[in-house]
């Protein structure tokens, strides 16, 4: 009888914990790994769930929220969130106090200014899921439905309010910038590349302040005037975040033949090797950088750098970079920079497009984009 009801006891309580509805957070990453392993109709029909079940509960932390404002003594009360919330403690109102808990630990308290009204108003906002709204854009494009993707993927960017990471940001802006480009609207793409390095592109601590133009005139005189090494040597920027809307706009100028891409291509290239020289540093306290070729000889000593030069395209911009100093009429900068890439075999096709501009040095072919 005793194993009867054990068993009995198991069931039931098997049960009950199945008709427990799935968390959404758990959902979105049951979606995500589904996306990894190539099921999207299943990743799909995971966000989608997702996306209604955190609805689902912020709509009834709304309403357990509303009823406490309802009280005829909380109306009595004013708007004053303070003594609503002390009410609510106090008397036992434990779904509404869940309420405002969650939204405090969404959102700092300051942002409610004290206003009973306003809180109300904020569970509207978390309603929404950005996150899940991204990733089902993800399926859109890897299945070839682009406009939808898009749609996606600036519903997301409009639900800033309720990031949980605030770069998440710069990843929809790169998500919108990649079909932009698959769609071939260039300039829609070009001003989402700008709209990146203008938003993240402000004064870093301990590195370059890039925000002023006499800044960048003052790089690019230092530049074409006492050429790369003494570049390295002056300035630092790491600022990753902008790193691929910079070379990627700059790849964009170089086959349009437009002058801007020289100081697209010029921030590209000092990212990338600020990022490595500190990641050198990181393993050499001592390292002082010298020249390109000697900073290459530690690039190959390290698989993490390697792994980082060929996600950069490395050798790609620094190709680019020069063809943009040279159509810019600033041939010996260019020259040392196809010198370097002629000296690393390693650097594939940009190596041999070196060498052949060092025999016969003439501006890249403008491509008419369609």
């Amino acid at each position: 009888m005793k194993k009867l009801f054990l068993l009995i006891l198991i069931t039931f309580s098997a049960n009950l914990f199945a008709q427990q509805p799935t968390p959404w957070w758990l959902s979105l990453e049951q979606g995500k790994q589904q996306f990894r392993n190539g099921d999207f109709g299943g990743a799909l029909m995971s966000f989608e769930d997702a996306r209604r079940s955190r609805r689902a509960m912020y709509e009834q932390m709304e309403r357990d929220f509303i009823q406490l404002l309802s009280v005829n003594e909380v109306r009595r009360i004013g708007d004053s969130l303070e003594r609503v919330e002390r009410y609510s403690i106090e008397r036992r109102y434990t779904a509404a106090t869940a309420a405002l808990n969650e939204l405090y630990y969404r959102f700092p308290n300051e942002r409610f200014n004290n206003s009973a009204s306003t809180a109300l108003a904020a569970f509207d906002k978390l309603k929404n899921y950005p996150e899940a709204e991204f990733w089902i854009g993800e399926v859109y494009r890897i299945e070839g439905e682009f406009t939808l993707a898009l749609t996606q993927y600036r519903r997301a960017l409009g639900m800033r309010e309720v990031f949980e990471d605030p770069g998440f940001a710069v990843t929809l802006q790169y998500s919108i910038a990649g079909v932009l480009r698959t769609r071939q609207e260039y300039t829609e793409m070009e001003r989402t590349y700008l709209a990146i390095i203008s938003e993240n592109s402000t004064n870093r601590a301990g590195s370059l302040n890039v925000s002023t133009s006499f800044a960048r005139s003052a790089m690019t005189r230092t530049l074409t005037e006492y050429g790369i090494t003494r570049f390295m040597e002056l300035y630092r920027y790491n600022n990753g975040t902008v790193e691929r809307a910079h070379r990627l706009l700059g790849n964009y100028y170089v086959v349009q033949g437009r002058a801007a891409a020289e100081e697209q291509l010029m921030f590209a290239f000092l990212i990338q090797n600020t990022i490595i020289i500190e990641e050198v540093r990181r393993r050499q306290y001592n390292f002082t950088f010298t020249t390109l070729e000697a900073l290459a000889l530690e690039i190959e000593r390290s698989p993490l750098l390697l792994s980082y030069i060929e996600e950069v395209e490395y050798y790609k911009t620094i190709y680019y970079f020069a063809a943009s100093l040279y159509r810019n009429a600033k041939m010996p900068v260019a020259r040392s920079l196809w010198t370097f890439l002629a000296s690393q075999p390693q650097a594939g096709q940009w190596h041999s497009r070196a060498v052949s501009q060092l025999r016969n040095p003439r501006p890249e072919q403008i491509v008419e984009l369609p």
